[in-house]
């Protein structure tokens, strides 16, 4: 056991700091503080011992040197088991310090504030507090270190229940949360002064579990949600679960393809995602309409999917929605009357975006054995003027619309990727397949006969035979957009001009694999 005589507090973060003190004053603690802190537990009728009266020397440069002293570190890092130790600071007279209590300067909240400049962010990188921190983590077998608000319940229970004593066990627990809080802490600071590099030559992840979630991909694989503390925002920031079942790996994994699709479109839009691949979306003359051209994309492929709408869900179309078993349903609200419509499905995750957007992500990371692939995330948008048609027929004005359309879905679809769409809805989508004629035939699969005329097909890279597009063309694709770029594309092109269709060249590709 670690038997407390004397504290050390210096706080930025002051919850529950008043009733904290009282607690440890009670037990018979001798409390020191930095003069901020020691302001507030005089204003609460706490004793304690200023620091310069512990060190001899007064706070300096603007309260930047004030901790930095033997008479502290050496009152925290001394051995209690080493003689040597003892004896050097009896003659010095330095007394023992048991319990650290710091809290450091809150980093990310000044480089978050775009009103402050340089200057003042880097005032509020902490020096004192981390040397206190892990001064006293590397101590723990003589030392605790309480490096946030949240622990000061526990703490005060064990030494109350331990009359003034905290175990082993404890300290060295308290050890490794203040090592990971100096690990992120230093990690935010290394990210800023990094600046909007995408692919420094070093990369420090700082990642905070938001919650556990109840397995991975399948059941027996373990699996949690981390956010990324370097970023403005995550996938739930602002979204509140009005029913349902917990959030799962596989709804998360879909639910961010489903956003980052349905964000493409100011228009209303849904979408509707299954294993990470679109298998309907559409944008229509209200909510309502989108869904419906949607779901009509693949309404088989929609059975337990993840639907992402860009407006408010009324009551008549919680109903419809109702009427089909979702995993999960995301908009930016829900009406009363929608979420009594939606109560009867238990199990369906009723979500409400209070976010119009979200930002795309800095950098896109999959992991590999022994380390990690990094890539700037494919945000390229590109417009109708920067496209070339290289066929003698030219598309009109509708088969531009419904171009441009497709274009936006199959940038997210899973590569290799055919998307055949009509009058602003997806028709057919083949996704993930190792031959693009594949892909095609897929995509074609997926549309009646009846609907199949007059539409066009966006494809993800270009057609290295013609043999895609022929089998497009023999269907009624009228239209086609493909980055092009193959060394046979005037014989792809050769092949849709001879079923006087058009076709634009993008000029770029978008592989997702």
């Amino acid at each position: 056991m670690i038997r407390i005589r004397r504290a050390l507090i210096s706080v930025s973060d002051t919850t529950g700091l008043e009733q904290f003190a009282r607690a440890l004053h009670s037990l018979g603690i001798e409390l020191v503080a930095s003069a901020g802190t020691g302001k507030r537990l005089e204003a609460a009728g706490v004793p304690w011992l200023a620091v310069e009266d512990v060190t001899g020397a007064p706070e300096m440069l603007g309260g930047r040197v004030k901790t930095l002293h033997p008479g502290i570190h050496g009152g925290i890092l001394a051995r209690r088991d080493v003689p040597e130790d003892l004896e050097r600071l009896a003659e010095l007279g330095i007394a023992t310090i048991d319990l650290v209590v710091v809290n450091l300067y809150p980093f990310r909240e000044a480089a978050a504030n775009p009103e402050l400049g340089e200057d003042a962010v880097i005032e509020k990188i902490d020096v004192g507090g981390p040397a206190m921190v892990r001064a006293a983590a590397k101590n723990h077998a003589a030392v605790a270190v309480v490096t946030s608000p949240s622990r000061y319940p526990a703490i005060i229970d064990e030494l109350l229940e331990h009359r003034g004593a905290l175990s082993a066990e404890t300290s060295r627990e308290l050890a490794a949360e203040a090592f990971m809080m100096m690990a992120s802490y230093d990690a935010a600071i290394a990210t800023w002064f990094a600046g909007s590099a995408s692919l420094p030559g070093e990369i420090v992840l700082d990642l905070r579990r938001e919650r556990t979630l109840r397995y991975g991909e399948n059941p027996h694989q373990a699996a949690s949600y981390y956010v990324d503390r370097s970023a403005p925002q995550h996938l739930l920031s602002g979204v509140v679960q009005h029913g349902g079942k917990e959030l799962s790996y596989n709804n998360l994994a879909d639910l961010a393809v489903a956003q980052l699709i349905v964000e493409e479109f100011d228009q209303p839009a849904c979408v509707i995602v299954k294993h990470q691949n679109p298998c309907g979306a559409a944008i229509g003359l209200d909510i309502e309409d989108a869904y419906r051209k949607a779901l009509a994309g693949d309404p088989i492929s929609a059975f337990g999917g993840v639907v992402a709408l860009n407006r408010t869900v009324d009551g008549p179309l919680g109903r419809l929605l109702a009427e089909q078993f979702l995993e999960v349903i995301i908009a930016p609200d829900f009406e009363p009357t929608a979420l009594d419509a939606l109560g009867g499905r238990e199990s369906t995750r009723i979500l409400a975006d209070t976010l119009v957007h979200r930002r795309v992500p800095l950098r896109h990371y999959r992991a590999v054995p022994g380390g990690m692939l990094v890539q700037e995330p494919d945000a390229a948008d590109e417009p109708a003027t920067s496209m070339t048609v290289v066929t003698t027929v030219q598309p009109n004005e509708r088969q531009w619309e419904d171009l441009l359309f497709a274009w936006r879905i199959v940038r997210h679809v899973s590569s290799n990727a055919i998307v055949i769409a009509r009058d602003g809805a997806t028709l057919g989508i083949g996704a993930g397949q190792m031959s693009r004629v594949d892909a095609v035939r897929i995509a074609i699969e997926k549309i009646p006969p009846d609907r199949q005329a007059w539409s066009v097909l966006a494809s993800d890279a270009f057609f290295p035979f013609p043999d895609g597009v022929e089998l497009a063309l023999q269907v009624g694709v009228t239209a086609i957009i493909q980055p092009g770029g193959a060394l046979r594309d005037q014989e792809v092109t050769t092949a849709v001009n001879a079923a006087a269709a058009a076709m634009v060249h993008v000029g770029r590709r978008h592989f997702r694999h």
